[in-house]
């Protein structure tokens, strides 16, 4: 079958070739998650249920809380501006939450982590599934057999310290969950400049989960410049991408200044935290913490402590979590899509390397999550095969990300981790 785009095998038959594949992937992916979540987030809401408690919110008619947040949230990352408290993070993930709440009367009797991990497979599906459509693509001639694009897609879920984040639920990590699965979606309707609408709606959502994504728009604009379309077609692709964009834009906006009097304050700048003076001082973002985050993410390594190895808590090295990235760098051909997207995941990274905090506490480098669709495109396009060695840094990959699915934040395994408080101490403690 041959799309208007002039692709092959479109439609029926695309999801027929590729369809089994996705589905066996996200139920392989939804096992691995609910089965490494510990049973305290599994059958009850998470500690810091910061999503749904937005969502009450809403549903009482008001943005602050209406009061302090509950104890068992120990206070621990919400904005206080003017007398009143917010849930300072981008609110499309407690959108997500809306109708459980509602359903459920209050946020308690919502199983947040849960339901996220349900979620949670549905960026590496959709993933795999642009992956595919790679393959229909006779002009570019970059894609790679399902089996591929089938490891690549696992070892995203797996491989990745998106597994850890996967399986916590609470606040921080969610967000990477309802991020994923928008830029994934982003990606797939981007490539070819395919499904514009679409393509703004998912990158719309990813900005409403993690701004950083934003540095992400020049992907679709470049896809549809370097299309085989006429002019006016081009020009209408964009203008069609950029209207459910710029309507959620316009959402984020209002919610912003309706809260904080700022249409891009989405209110960390109040957060009731130890180093609010740093944040005060020199800002959310400033070039100034490049060194200290380049530090973690290249030289974050374990430790040995009294007990055996320690991981600080500002997270292993990105190296060390997904060596396999490496391969995103090494392409056999480097065509304009290698270019687009090696560069796009560069920019992206860049917020989080800019940021105030290193993404502590966690097991890897949390912000990683934010690029790592555009680093997996990378090498899927670069096509070089995937050789042993190739396979034996996903092998190590599997088994530490493995390991911090496992440990991360589980009763009985803090020894396996160092918080200093400060956050001063980016390695071992001084003895």
């Amino acid at each position: 079958m041959v799309g208007r785009d002039g692709s092959r095998d479109s439609g029926e038959g695309w999801w027929r070739r590729s369809g089994p594949w996705a589905i066996a992937l996200y139920v392989l992916l939804a096992v691995a998650y609910l089965a490494m979540m510990p049973a305290a987030r599994r059958d009850r809401h998470s500690p810091y249920n910061h999503y749904a408690l937005q969502a009450a919110a809403w549903l009482d008619g008001r943005l602050d809380l209406g009061g302090p947040p509950p104890g068992y949230t120990h206070r621990n990352d919400f904005a206080s501006y003017q007398g009143r408290t917010y849930v300072s993070f981008p609110p499309v993930p407690a959108v997500v939450l809306l109708p459980f709440v509602a359903a459920a009367g209050r946020p308690e009797a919502v199983r947040d982590a849960q339901l996220f991990a349900w979620l949670a497979p549905l960026g590496p599906v959709l993933l795999f599934l642009a992956l595919e459509r790679l393959r229909d693509d006779d002009r570019r001639r970059l894609g790679r057999p399902p089996r591929d694009n089938a490891a690549l897609a696992l070892l995203v879920g797996l491989g990745t310290v998106y597994w850890f984040s996967a399986v916590q639920g609470s606040v921080w990590f969610a967000a990477h969950v309802v991020t994923m699965a928008a830029t994934a979606g982003y990606l797939l309707a981007s490539l070819g400049g395919r499904a514009p609408a679409l393509a703004g709606l998912c990158l719309g959502l990813a900005i409403g989960s993690r701004p950083s994504l934003a540095f992400a728009l020049p992907f679709f604009v470049v896809e549809v410049l370097g299309s085989r379309d006429e002019r006016p077609a081009r020009l209408r692709k964009i203008l069609r991408f950029g209207v459910p964009l710029l309507a959620i834009g316009a959402l984020l906006a209002w919610h912003n200044q309706a809260r904080f009097g700022d249409p891009l304050e989405f209110g960390h700048r109040y957060l009731e935290i130890r180093w609010r003076d740093r944040i005060e001082a020199t800002g959310l973002f400033d070039l100034a913490y490049l060194p200290r985050n380049l530090r973690v993410v290249f030289g974050g390594l374990p430790f040995r402590g009294a007990d055996g190895w320690v991981i600080n808590a500002h997270g292993l090295a990105l190296w060390l979590t997904s060596p396999f990235f490496l391969w995103a760098l090494w392409p056999a051909k480097r065509s304009r899509l290698w270019c687009l997207s090696v560069t796009t995941a560069l920019l992206v990274a860049l917020p989080g390397l800019s940021y105030q905090n290193t993404g502590w506490i966690q097991f890897g480098q949390r912000f990683s999550n934010d690029y790592a669709p555009f680093v997996i495109l990378a090498i899927a396009v670069g096509t070089r095969p995937l050789g042993r060695l190739f396979w034996a840094a996903a092998g190590w990959a599997l088994l530490i990300n493995g390991f911090g699915a496992w440990s991360f934040d589980r009763r009985g395994c803090e020894r396996f981790y160092f918080v200093d408080p400060t956050q001063q101490i980016l390695g071992a403690p001084p003895s």
